[in-house]
């Protein structure tokens, strides 16, 4: 079977970043299919209001499938030449998997295991699918380095990040299926997920509402805005991994393999405690937050800090959107959106 010039798959595409990929590549003229399975982890109406905006693209074209349904899967793979998969789809959320174990291992373990199936079986081109800087998980050595070792992660939701990445590289391994994974830090901006801290804070400080801080509010994130994001997600995507030919299985370096295989960082490399975001987006909604402080929650970790040299040697970007700029962009959507 030959390898096919295809459309791009962008799976999560009612998600906030899956949204945000979609967009992008349809403003440039591209076909894009997209997957989602519309969940109830949040509000279901804002998935639907980001569908509603992407349908107004000619290029744009939409399935509800359940990554967890391999038939579903195996028939949207079947149907149409697919070139390139950007797998965005998946259950997030550290907290939340403290509760819901399975909903995790349904969508990011076997959900993952279907979209490689498909992508092995119709000879994908390139796959491109989220991880996250939550797989470093008890490191303490900063800025987080691809090159570290990841085994001690600290959430389940992590230790499905760091499976996600561990099968990607047996099927890059067993069957030169180019792989590339994609850590995500702390991602922010307009259409956002309600259950992250810019919406939740945002939210509660416009109505008068206490914000929890955990950690005393010394909790240190990465804060990345979501256009850097795409940019990164959008280069990479063009950039299918080659083996490396100076990777040693003496001293393995867990960056890169001598299989189609590459890990990067997507991080701002400047990390933020909660109590500055909190006074940056103060100073953006001109009200003062009501605050509660709470200790460490189990499953979260102190800091986040990226290095992203692999990502600005292999395709010449690094995020570098400040947070002010961020943040003022996230309000003015958040306003326009609730009507405020």
């Amino acid at each position: 079977m030959k390898a096919n010039p295809g459309i791009t798959l962008v799976t999560g595409a009612a998600g906030f970043i899956g949204y945000h990929v979609a967009r992008r590549l349809l403003e440039d003229g591209e076909e894009v299919l997209a997957l989602d399975n519309l969940n109830s982890y949040y509000d279901v109406r804002l998935k639907e209001a980001r569908l509603s905006q992407l349908k107004s693209f000619p290029g744009f074209r939409f399935e509800e499938v359940d990554l967890a349904d391999r038939s579903g899967i195996e028939s949207l793979f079947d149907r149409q030449p697919i070139g390139r998969v950007i797998h965005l789809a998946g259950q997030a959320g550290v907290r939340y998997s403290l509760n819901n174990p399975h909903a995790y291992t349904e969508s990011n373990i076997t959900g993952f295991l279907h979209i490689l199936e498909g992508c092995r079986q119709t000879r994908v081109k390139h796959l491109v699918y989220a991880s996250s800087s939550s797989v470093y998980g008890g490191n303490t050595r900063v800025p987080f380095s691809v090159h570290d070792n990841v085994d001690h992660p600290v959430s389940l939701y992590a230790a499905t990040k760091k499976a996600n990445e561990v099968m990607a590289h047996s099927y890059a391994h067993l069957f030169g299926l180019p792989c590339t994974g994609l850590r995500f830090f702390t991602v922010y901006g307009p259409w956002g997920r309600p259950d992250m801290a810019m919406f939740i804070f945002t939210k509660a400080i416009l109505a008068g509402e206490p914000i929890t801080l955990f950690n005393e509010g010394k909790m240190r994130r990465d804060f990345t805005y979501v256009d850097d994001i795409v940019e990164g997600i959008v280069r990479l995507r063009n950039h299918a991994p080659e083996p490396n030919p100076a990777w040693s299985s003496d001293s393995p370096d867990p960056g890169s393999s001598s299989a189609p295989y590459r890990i990067y960082n997507i991080g701002n490399n400047q990390p933020v405690e909660l109590l500055d975001l909190v006074s940056i987006l103060e100073r953006t909604l001109g009200r003062e937050a009501v605050k509660q402080f709470a200790p460490m929650q189990p499953g979260d970790v102190p800091s986040t800090y990226a290095n992203v040299d692999d990502l600005m040697r292999d395709v010449g970007f690094r995020p570098a959107t400040p947070l002010e700029v961020g943040v003022k962009r996230f309000v003015d959507w958040y306003r326009e959106y609730h009507g405020l």
